[in-house]
């Protein structure tokens, strides 16, 4: 049977790649998803520091199990900070594509791909 712990780690994995890929794109959209993928990622894995626990209170109260809230706290901050960055970011690419014309994160448009090139020559000759 799989562990709780194995299956979060590799979701944290699974989200973490996802975010690089994503981040390692031409164009402005797909980075911005890719610093949120990040985000979320980074959310969990601190999320998961309190500890994984089933049916425990997330205050301390005179039961023996309890989780650690400071996690909790730390994710919740960084939630709010991550959706106060992210629109602040998606306001940077538009103003970005507004003045520049491309969203291509360099603000240059790519070169004709090289199979498209090699027609023109074969068509010229």
């Amino acid at each position: 049977m799989i562990s709780l712990e194995f299956l979060l780690a590799t979701g944290i994995g699974v989200v973490t790649a996802s975010g690089i890929y994503l981040l390692l794109r031409g164009r402005t959209f797909p980075v911005i998803l890719g610093l949120s993928l990040l985000g979320y990622a980074v959310n969990v894995f601190i999320f998961s520091m309190g500890r994984l626990k089933t049916n425990a209170a997330p205050i301390l109260v005179n039961t023996t199990q309890s989780t650690d809230p400071l996690p909790q706290a730390l994710v919740l901050t960084a939630i709010v900070i991550g959706f106060a960055t992210t629109a602040f970011v998606v306001q940077l690419a538009l103003r970005s594509r507004h003045e520049s014309g491309s969203d291509h994160v360099d603000a240059a448009i790519p070169e004709q791909a090289p199979h498209t090139i090699q027609r023109q020559v074969k068509d010229a000759s």
